[in-house]
């Protein structure tokens, strides 16, 4: 059985307090998208300082004390001993070893993916930001009828 089309309802056709309705379902959903497009800036920067902690892992600083995460308010020193390979957290608790180009790659691709995420998120963004506003202003048009037609 096919699922019923999404009816279109023309906004101009609605009375105020409708108007008032959509606007704040549309205010919503502008604030969730706008909270998932920093909460993915915010992954971006993340995976951009693991490129540049990778570029870091090299035969000048071999033996060189460091400071090594434990949490992300913990730090104890350790030496770098092992500068072929890192370890990367690839999600939900789990590490893998991977060379340094390997990581390199693993976290550029993140880096790209998150980048087209964020930029089909920011065109959605700009369409609902379009809504807003053409319902703001029916609704300014309606409010002026409205006024209009009460000192007549």
């Amino acid at each position: 059985m096919a699922s019923p089309q999404p009816q279109q309802i023309n906004v101009a056709d609605l009375d105020l307090p409708q108007l008032a309705d959509v606007r704040r379902q549309l205010e919503e959903e502008l604030a969730h998208l706008s909270n998932s497009f920093t909460q993915l800036r915010q992954a971006q920067a993340k995976f951009k300082a693991c490129i540049d902690n990778v570029g870091q892992v090299k035969p000048g600083n071999n033996n060189k004390t460091i400071l090594v995460p434990l949490t992300n308010s913990l730090y104890i020193p350790g030496k770098l001993c092992d500068l072929e390979n890192v370890i990367v957290d690839i999600g939900t608790g789990y590490y893998v070893q991977k060379s340094r180009a390997d990581a390199l790659k693993h976290y550029q691709a993140k880096v790209d993916y998150i980048r087209t995420n964020l930029e089909t998120l920011q065109e959605t963004i700009q369409k609902k930001q379009d809504n807003m506003n053409y319902l703001i202003n029916v609704m300014q048009m309606k409010l002026q009828a409205q006024t209009g037609k009460e000192f007549k």
